[in-house]
């Protein structure tokens, strides 16, 4: 089973990455990009287990450890099982 884990920034959450890219996007002559946000994707393979038990541990994890949610949103999709 694999799984894809999507972590990004609460909105209001200043992203000093994101604006250093939009400006070197902007640089290079793309005036079109009005704002960019960076994130990350965590791609993951488990175990054959219950859909519902890997949506439990796959919330789990992101709890603990894989996404700041002080800061941080996530989401996540199962592509197999």
């Amino acid at each position: 089973m694999k799984a894809v884990v999507y972590v990004t920034l609460k909105k209001g959450i200043s992203d000093p990455q994101g604006n250093a890219v939009k400006e070197a996007l902007n640089s290079l002559g793309y005036k079109e990009v009005d704002k960019v946000r960076i994130g990350k994707i965590i791609e993951l393979e488990l175990e054959d287990i219950k859909r519902e038990e890997a949506e439990s541990k796959i919330k789990e994890m992101c709890e603990k450890l894989l996404a700041n949610t002080v800061m941080e949103k996530y989401s996540f999709e199962i592509l197999e099982g």
